[in-house]
């Protein structure tokens, strides 16, 4: 019975450190808080140049100004080339970049980037069903 206690025992600080682990991670951006609004045109979306448009705030609902941020759009399936552009910033903390998609179907837009304090940004976003023309 004590050898049966013993093992018991050490399962459980096992599981007490893996749960320490990963509640102690924090994941990227926790620390800014920074928000992203989302939105594509036109809609529907369809094969073809389409706008990228998305909004920073941070914690306290304030425009996130000065990010350099890289779109990058893959389709949801191997064997096609993702697409690339710059964001630019139209107005505090909105921003805009164009990518031509190439194809109807699923896409994945990510934002690469960083934060005027030198803070990395990456996020995901689904666009499904891009119609074709």
């Amino acid at each position: 019975m004590g050898i049966s206690c013993v093992k018991g025992c050490r399962l459980v600080w096992v599981i007490v450190a893996i749960g320490v682990g990963v509640c102690c991670h924090r994941p990227p951006n926790t620390s800014r808080n920074v928000t992203i609004e989302f939105e594509i045109k036109p809609k529907p979306v369809r094969v073809g140049p389409v706008v990228i448009c998305f909004t920073l705030t941070d914690a306290v609902n304030h425009p996130v100004t000065g990010a350099q941020i890289e779109v990058e759009g893959d389709m949801s399936h191997a064997g096609m080339s993702p697409v690339f552009a710059q964001a630019n910033e139209v107005q505090a903390g909105h921003y805009e970049s164009q990518l031509s998609l190439a194809m109807a179907g699923d896409w994945v837009i990510l934002l690469h980037g960083a934060l005027r304090d030198g803070e990395k940004l990456e996020r995901q976003f689904d666009v499904r069903d891009v119609r074709p023309n």
